[in-house]
């Protein structure tokens, strides 16, 4: 499925490429056009990897030349470029890495002229001596909320709020509404644009959304134009398992058979139906434009001059 040049506004449909991880560029870009599609998301590091898309060609003039090149013979354009990490991760080496890819991955959507950047908020740990994150989810007792606090007041740091991205009022994502990061709801996501401004906003996941108990139709509205860039992936509740595990389900996602939710297809948590409305609310809403594959949609707006871990 693929939409083209609504009568108002323009929403594309196109892949995240790390999916097709196994082939090469070349070979993704004559895959998908033979479905009708030409646009994509490309990984640039951190979890989604690099497998199409190289920070090298910073450095390297002719690479990138090529690079461009190769999209115009084949008549494709680029939604976004990611590169979730966890750049406030309390491993400061970590830290760095992530910082570093994403700092990159910023200038290199300026060269491409790509106006989207999808990366995660981060999760920092819980003092200035932990080793890992720490993902705060209740009150009670106290001693989280003091936990939380510390962590929006002293760690949160949006990267690239000053560079290139910003100045040029480009979008850079820092939302995508997953677990285990700061920011995994529209409250959150408003709270993180109201310190960071305009530059950030969110790429919209309904699959998280699901099993918290959040309408993502609902939620588009409450976004509205904050609503960037979205990744269209299903989510399945089982009713049998929840009564025991609860939403906060610990178990790998590869334990499907005993989770109390996983991801899935579009069509196969959600019908069709709910679909339709989704897309409908996000053209009349957040003037969107999408890409999918079989298995997630990115979805991003288009510009106005112009009409991991596994599945996280």
């Amino acid at each position: 499925m693929v939409f083209r040049e609504l009568r108002r506004h323009t929403v594309r449909v196109g892949v995240f490429t790390p999916l097709l991880s196994q082939l090469s560029l070349e070979d993704v870009l004559k895959k998908l056009k033979s479905l009708n599609i030409d646009t994509v998301e490309l990984g640039t590091g951190n979890y989604p990897g690099d497998p199409h898309c190289k920070l090298s060609m910073l450095s390297n003039a002719g690479e990138l030349r090529e690079f461009k090149q190769k999209f115009a013979d084949h008549g494709f354009s680029i939604s976004a470029l990611s590169c979730h990490g966890n750049p406030l991760h309390p491993d400061s080496a970590r830290a760095r890495h992530d910082q570093d890819v994403s700092s990159k991955t910023i200038r290199l959507a300026e060269k491409l002229g790509v106006p989207v950047v999808v990366d995660f908020s981060g999760c920092p740990g819980d003092s200035p001596k932990a080793k890992w994150p720490n993902w705060v989810t209740c009150p009670w007792p106290p001693d989280y909320l003091e936990i939380l606090k510390w962590q929006w007041r002293k760690w949160w740091r949006p990267i690239g709020s000053s560079g290139p991205i910003r100045r040029r009022s480009w979008r850079q994502d820092r939302h995508r509404n997953a677990p285990g990061f700061v920011v995994y709801s529209p409250e959150t996501m408003l709270k993180l644009r109201s310190i960071a401004g305009p530059a950030i906003g969110c790429n919209l996941d309904p699959s998280h959304m699901f099993w918290q108990s959040i309408d993502p139709i609902a939620a588009i509205r409450v976004l509205g134009d904050c609503i960037f860039h979205v990744h269209a992936k299903d989510t399945q509740i089982y009713d049998r398992n929840l009564p025991l595990t609860g939403v906060l389900d610990t178990k790998s996602y590869a334990d499907e058979r005993h989770r109390a939710w996983i991801f899935r297809t579009c069509g196969y948590g959600h019908d069709a139906g709910w679909w339709k409305e989704f897309a409908s609310t996000l053209r009349m809403s957040a003037t969107t434009t999408c890409s999918r594959s079989s298995t997630r949609t990115a979805c991003s707006r288009p510009k106005k001059a112009s009409p991991r871990p596994p599945s996280c």
